[in-house]
């Protein structure tokens, strides 16, 4: 990302996405069910794992946009991004299964392969590197290319190679601090997204497969549409204080759900905690070129990558307390919620202190600048 913009890897993930999604579909339309054995599950396995690689270009995404705008606007920018582009899981959860009974299972996966094969091909014909990638790919040396691309309003330039953004970013503590709030927000998205239908189901005794398909599109959807308008609110109050605010909304949800028997109540508090979750996924990336500005690719990298497992973290730990507690963990299960947003509000705080800390020092150096 950081040596060639965000073109050149974006489509090999895409790509090897494809080739994945290709290589599922080939084989249910050759062997599922009757020909399927246990001896094809490791080329199942690679093919799922190739699929897996389009996960991989939302931190791609997310430096690409990031160079394209300045930073009064990045975060609309970003929350445009990031609230449209993963509105997937909310509508492939409620039309799968419409799709799966009206085509079957190889339908679906090919009608599928389609999307994103069409997907990769609009990217292909319309993404673009920033200025100055563009630049450097005409020959143009980096100081060149820089001083170029500055003049036509790109304002953010990569640290370095791969190798040299992803460390430069790592010996950077407020990129750890972004990944752990991210992983909260972003990673407890995901887990919850995955989790509802159990819940609905098992706690709240939803029966119609269509029903439970709804109640968590409407979460997914709600909490990604709410990072579209989150970006645009930390703009113009700036991400730290979007980041406790939309903390404090995640934090409110998730103990109303610890102790709701109510459906309607736990829809509305499902909700809560969505705005929270979305608003907050927004204004984390508004504050990766503003805490990391010498490395925005690989902080990007770490925060999207090590922040987004928290959807396959958080899931076994709400099993385990559903297996110690019975029906009730299943409510009990968001005291893990509770304790992440309590976490992320402190992880904040701490960001918003060091932004006042060096703000005073600024304006003593410039006070004693004066004085001489």
């Amino acid at each position: 990302m950081d040596i060639s913009g965000g073109r050149k890897p974006l489509l090999t993930l895409l790509s090897l996405s494809v080739l994945g999604m290709l290589g599922l579909t080939l084989t249910i339309v050759r062997f599922y069910p009757a020909g399927f054995t246990p001896g094809m599950c490791p080329l199942v396995m690679l093919f799922v794992a190739l699929s897996g690689c389009g996960i991989a270009t939302f931190s791609v995404g997310i430096g690409q946009v990031s160079y394209w705008h300045p930073k009064a606007k990045q975060g609309k920018a970003l929350g445009i991004y990031g609230g449209v582009g993963n509105l997937a899981p909310g509508i492939f959860t409620l039309i799968l299964s419409l799709a799966q009974t009206a085509l079957g299972l190889a339908g679906a996966y090919l009608a599928w392969l389609v999307i994103l094969i069409a997907g990769t091909a609009l990217y292909y014909v319309y993404g673009i590197n920033a200025p100055y990638f563009q630049l450097r790919g005409h020959g143009l040396a980096p100081e060149e290319a820089r001083r170029a691309a500055a003049g036509v309003g790109q304002v953010m330039f990569p640290a370095g190679n791969v190798r040299e953004s992803l460390v430069a970013s790592a010996r950077v503590w407020q990129t750890w601090v972004l990944v752990a709030i991210y992983f909260s927000t972003f990673g407890g998205f995901i887990a919850l997204t995955s989790w509802l239908p159990t819940y609905w189901k098992s706690f709240m005794g939803a029966q119609s497969v269509m029903l439970v398909g709804a109640l968590t599109a409407a979460y997914s959807i709600a909490a990604l549409l709410f990072r579209v308008w989150g970006g645009s609110l930390s703009d113009r109050l700036g991400g730290e204080r979007t980041v406790i605010m939309a903390l404090v909304a995640m934090l409110a949800g998730s103990m109303v759900m610890i102790f709701s028997y109510n459906f309607g109540l736990s829809i509305a508090a499902d909700l809560v905690m969505a705005l929270g979750m979305g608003v907050a996924n927004a204004a984390v990336f508004k504050l990766v070129p503003k805490e990391v500005p010498q490395a925005v690719g690989g902080a990007s990298g770490w925060v999207g990558g090590l922040g987004a497992f928290g959807g396959f973290a958080i899931p076994p730990i709400l099993g385990y307390i559903v297996n110690a507690a019975g029906k009730s963990g299943y409510a009990i299960g968001y005291v893990t919620y509770v304790l992440l947003a309590l976490v992320s509000l402190g992880f904040t705080f701490a960001l918003s202190r060091s932004e006042v800390r060096s703000a005073a020092r600024q304006a003593s150096v410039g006070a004693d600048a004066v004085k001489s």
